[in-house]
């Protein structure tokens, strides 16, 4: 497993971010992408339907998406991880502390997203936030239920997909660093290789 400090052995094409919800998967995807060149897809979006109910084409869709060259996406929902990590080279931990940094953050995205009623994906909006007292599926309550599950099923990869290289980031400052460093340097790198070989 490799830190924010180690370079990586290639520029990433395909590109997996996992974490705890709230983390900032999302946004350091999105990152890591426009670093890349590739596209991002937000597998929420093509998870949920209407009514927060999942879509039938969910795993027809994250096919299309892996059969193409270049992909960053987060690494969720049980029925699609085999798949993407079967198909990514690159996986991004992003392990910050939870009761300090996560939670916070979590705690944060989702009031001002229910106070701005604001529309995620196929017209849902967060619950009402006093459901976090009645709903055992609320995602406050799912990520402090689930913190831990990464630190066993990260480490796990190492074994089932030998070809998966993982880049643990432990904090923002971390992330910071390797995507300036050794993530910007793998492209730029290859960039100068392949403008070199004409």
């Amino acid at each position: 497993m490799l830190s924010h400090k180690d370079p990586l052995p290639y520029p990433p094409r395909r590109v997996l971010v996992a974490g705890v919800s709230g983390v900032g998967k999302t946004t350091l995807a999105r990152r890591i992408a426009a670093i890349t060149g590739g596209p991002h897809t937000e597998i929420d979006a093509i998870f949920h339907g209407p009514a927060w109910t999942p879509r039938p084409e969910f795993l027809a869709d994250v096919h299309s998406m892996v059969r193409t060259g270049s992909w960053t996406t987060e690494w969720q929902y049980d029925a699609a991880r085999p798949l993407l990590a079967g198909s990514a080279d690159v996986l991004v931990w992003l392990d910050l502390p939870f009761v300090r940094v996560t939670l916070p953050r979590l705690l944060r995205r989702t009031i001002r997203r229910r106070i701005s009623r604001e529309e995620l994906w196929n017209g849902n909006i967060e619950a009402p936030l006093w459901t976090v007292l009645t709903d055992r599926e609320h995602i406050v309550l799912w990520a402090i239920r689930s913190r831990r599950k990464y630190h066993s099923a990260v480490p796990g990869l190492i074994h089932a997909y030998p070809h998966l290289t993982i880049v643990r980031l432990r904090s923002q400052q971390e992330a910071e660093a390797w995507l300036a460093g050794p993530l910007a340097g793998a492209v730029s790198a290859f960039a100068r290789d392949c403008r070199g070989a004409r």
